[in-house]
């Protein structure tokens, strides 16, 4: 599995509260080749997200390790594990997470001031980006001002902003009405057609019927 962008060996995550711990993870083998779409599916509660977490970086394993581009990440520090996300990784949640009182474009121009793009390349790159996500007559509305599909496509258009290889999404169409989601598998779609890696959680069954692989989760276990 060493060809694998994503890999991780034994990880197991656990919570303890007072004298109680949960095992979120245990154990969990796996391997996700670069440009493919990869989906992790599963009820809620059972490790979805934390693997999510775990893979991207967020968070580190109890034990085990986890693996970015050959990278252990699990053993990196908190500024280098930093640095890895914010050049191999555009994340995008089911809440959108925009900040309110700034536009569209400037939503996409912090994360790029954030992977430390020029300044002088932020506006124009913005702006090719959200003309990407079909919002380019958009740009300078806030949030409050876009459905929900829009803001998405928005929150998109922000986790390209340091053109990762890869994209871990934790439920992107999950707010979403049936025409909103279309537009957004559309732009998965055309994102993994040019080579992006492409990882979802979701409960979604027409996101998972696009998927190359599925990464079933149950009780904390990878099941497939």
């Amino acid at each position: 599995m060493n060809d694998m962008i994503i890999r991780t060996e034994n990880a197991a995550k656990s919570y303890t509260t007072g004298t109680v711990t949960t095992h979120a993870l245990r154990g969990v083998t796996l391997g996700i080749p670069p440009g493919s779409f990869t989906c992790i599916v599963g009820p809620s509660g059972h490790g979805k997200s934390t693997l999510m977490h775990l893979i991207g970086g967020l968070d580190r394993p109890s034990e085990g390790s986890v693996f970015l581009d050959g990278c252990e990440i699990s053993t990196l520090d908190n500024s280098n594990m930093a640095k890895l996300r914010a050049q191999k990784i555009g994340f995008v949640f089911q809440f959108f997470n925009l900040l309110q009182s700034l536009t569209a474009a400037e939503n996409v121009e912090i994360a790029m001031m954030l992977a430390g793009i020029p300044e002088k390349e932020q506006a124009s790159r913005a702006l090719k980006l959200l003309a990407l996500v079909g919002l380019a007559e958009k740009a300078d509305a806030k949030p409050s001002q876009l459905s929900g599909g829009q803001q998405q496509r928005v929150a998109i258009a922000r986790a390209l902003a340091n053109d990762p290889a890869i994209l871990l999404m934790d439920e992107p169409t999950g707010n979403l009405d049936s025409a909103a989601e279309g537009e957004i598998l559309a732009i998965l779609r055309s994102l993994h057609a040019v080579g992006k890696t492409i990882v979802i959680v979701t409960h979604n069954d027409e996101i998972a019927k696009t998927a190359e692989n599925i990464i079933r989760v149950m009780d904390g276990r990878v099941l497939s």
